[in-house]
């Protein structure tokens, strides 16, 4: 699969060399007074324990930042398992140049690495192919780009990009918009000015009822958002307007699962896979 067909290489370029100026500053000062200039090294890349790796290309393009020369290569390819101890590549250059993009090669990558590890762990828990699992917006800041990439590299999906391309309604929308009854009038109006998707959150049966009686055909996708089981599955028996369905709200590898068979549910979104996740022990051992 290429994962990079409609990534954005220019925005990583741009936020790889912020990344580097905010390591590297004025320089290098501990490799610049003790190692020579002319020295050569080579190093592993070593995993460290089990998962899925995420973001070689990224980690590729840090080091070829700092310096054209230095070539990296790689025995596995993006969004493979890979287990404790394997040696998943290799870097060639000078030795200055491969310390100086050291740490925030090794930062992207095990962070990538970790939320790829997540989805592909969620994926796993709830054992439903027919069901996408998807990310959100509680990404870190600056650093959604690589985020949304890892977890398609670990078997999940994206959710919207931003608050640009798709309109997703949820509680507090509704809150300031004066309630849901007011933002069905309003939903009316805008579903005839624009294509994008319209997404609406529900926190009970009532509002979704609401919805299927009045916004059917303009509504393309409803949040559930921390329904019971029951109430899932009475959502899913009252969806007469043919809503996709999002569950969301709480769910976490444990789980997961019972969601699993559910037929009529479209997607899961959890946080998790970005906001809490645990990078993956990646390390560069020179030889």
């Amino acid at each position: 699969m290429d994962y990079y067909k409609n990534f954005d290489l220019e925005q990583a370029r741009k936020t790889i060399k912020l990344a580097l100026k905010e390591d590297i500053g004025s320089g290098d000062v501990t490799s610049d007074n003790f190692i020579s200039k002319d020295s050569v090294s080579r190093a592993d890349i070593l995993v460290k324990e089990n998962g899925v790796i995420a973001g070689l290309k990224i980690f590729q393009m840090v080091f070829n930042e700092v310096d054209p020369k230095v070539k990296v290569r790689f025995r596995v390819k993006d969004g493979a398992k890979v287990r404790k101890g394997q040696i998943i590549g290799e870097v060639n250059g000078r030795s200055r140049s491969i310390l100086k993009a050291e740490r925030v090669g090794l930062n992207l990558l095990q962070r990538m690495s970790g939320i790829a590890t997540q989805a592909m762990r969620a994926k796993e828990a709830l054992g439903d192919n027919r069901i996408s699992v998807v990310d959100t917006r509680k990404t870190t800041p600056n650093m959604r780009l690589f985020e949304k990439l890892a977890v398609k590299m670990g078997g999940g999906a994206n959710h919207r990009e931003g608050l640009y391309d798709m309109i997703l309604i949820k509680d507090n929308h509704i809150e300031a918009s004066g309630g849901l009854e007011k933002t069905i009038e309003k939903i009316k109006k805008v579903r005839k000015k624009t294509e994008l998707k319209i997404e609406v959150e529900v926190k009970n049966l009532r509002e979704f009822k609401l919805l299927t009686e009045n916004v059917k055909g303009l509504v393309d996708r409803v949040m559930l958002d921390n329904f019971s089981i029951a109430d899932v599955r009475k959502a899913i028996r009252g969806n007469k307007a043919g809503f996709e369905i999002e569950i969301s709200g709480g769910v976490n590898l444990k789980n997961i699962n019972k969601y699993k068979g559910i037929r009529g549910i479209g997607l899961i979104s959890m946080g998790s896979l970005t906001h809490s996740v645990k990078s993956m022990d990646i390390a560069l051992d020179f030889k």
